[in-house]
């Protein structure tokens, strides 16, 4: 089954008094988009890299699609396409040699992925740079690499840490309809963003974190009922960040 469970999952740097991560137990599931909130240093980026197997729990555990990120990372990896917030990818690279490294990895066939990458530069407009060298990209052409990079494989669980930073609106009206057409084919659609109005209008379930608890899960409809029908942003400030931390 197409899901990721955190069960009870704590994380603590190394001479901190205060834990980054306390305590966190949600599940997602395959079919949705779930939207990951919180002020800057909630603790959204630790846990998406523990979920990506480049940090390890302090405590609890993580499960993706059955497979245990610590115990068997190898076999959990496999299931998830993950896009870092640092914008970081080999600039010696062509946009074309990236993709098809990403493919190796993945061990996915020359015929998928040219079909994959060819559908995904195409939408994002990149064709024309896509044998030129990553190094010559703007911040948004090398945000589009590595979303191509990280869909090849047709990952059951996708990550995203800030995905929108960079892209222009049309490539972010894209990359909307590729996250929801990817969920609808029962994947799962994590991200964290500080963009809460399109957060609002895509996702079917988020959950906001604040020093580093999760104090809010659900659909919106649901967590509109529980507070009188506000909007996002109104939720989102009085339960948890301020308006410099949006």
């Amino acid at each position: 089954m197409n899901e990721v469970i955190f069960g009870g999952v704590g994380k603590t740097y190394a001479g901190a008094s205060v834990k980054a991560v306390d305590s966190l137990c949600m599940t997602l599931k395959g079919g949705e988009i779930f939207g990951f909130l919180g002020p800057n240093g909630a603790g959204k980026t630790t846990t998406i890299k523990m979920l990506a197997g480049i940090l390890t729990p302090s405590e609890g555990s993580i499960t993706v699609c059955g497979s245990d990120i610590v115990r068997d990372p190898i076999a959990a990896k496999r299931h998830i396409g993950y896009v870092t917030d640092s914008g970081v990818l080999f600039e010696k690279l062509t946009g074309r040699e990236f993709v098809d490294f990403m493919a190796d990895v993945y061990g996915v066939s020359a015929e998928a992925r040219r079909k994959r990458a060819d559908e995904i530069i195409a939408r994002f407009a990149l064709t024309d740079a896509f044998d030129s060298q990553i190094g010559t990209y703007s911040h948004g052409m090398k945000q589009k690499i590595a979303i191509a990079g990280a869909l090849v494989h047709e990952p059951e669980v996708l990550v995203l840490d800030e995905p929108m930073v960079g892209l222009d609106p049309q490539s972010v009206r894209e990359f909307k309809d590729i996250m929801r057409v990817h969920a609808d084919k029962g994947n799962v659609v994590f991200f964290s963003t500080h963009v809460l109005d399109m957060a609002e209008k895509i996702c079917d379930r988020i959950g906001i974190i604040d020093r580093g608890r999760l104090i809010m899960s659900g659909d919106l409809d649901e967590i509109r009922a529980a507070k009188g029908d506000e909007s996002l942003e109104e939720i989102f400030l009085s339960v948890a960040g301020n308006a410099e931390a949006v």
